[in-house]
């Protein structure tokens, strides 16, 4: 049984910083490419980051490149996503996702599997 849970939401002011962690189990890791996507409340869940299996190659949404930044440790299963510079505009559900698939990361009908969320609140 697959399964990937986040950690490290919480609240934090404007410009605060969280890393989130996604622990995944009941899958081969090292051979998926991980996404990270958000949603808020009224809104569809958008693509954030995702990171290939090796970490070699890294996608961000324009909206939070340069602040956001994924990473992943295949040795733990474990993939991160350290957030700087956080904006009230990004209060969103996070959650991680897994694929085998290297193309069309950005949809989230790419991927399979998805954790069950942790929750970033950015107080203005």
């Amino acid at each position: 049984q697959v399964q990937l849970i986040e950690s490290g939401g919480g609240l934090v002011q404007d410009g605060g910083s969280l890393r989130l962690s996604c622990a995944a189990s009941g899958l081969t890791f090292s051979m998926h490419t991980m996404g990270w996507f958000r949603q808020a409340p009224g809104k569809e869940r958008e693509f954030v980051a995702a990171i290939t299996w090796s970490g070699g190659s890294l996608y961000y949404a324009g909206s939070v490149k340069g602040r956001f930044t994924a990473s992943r440790d295949n040795a733990k299963n474990t993939v991160y996503l350290q957030m700087n510079g956080l904006k009230p505009e990004d209060t969103a559900a996070y959650y991680c996702a897994a694929t085998t698939r290297s193309v069309l990361l950005t949809s989230p009908t790419t991927y399979v599997y998805w954790g069950q969320g942790t929750q970033v609140t950015v107080s203005s």
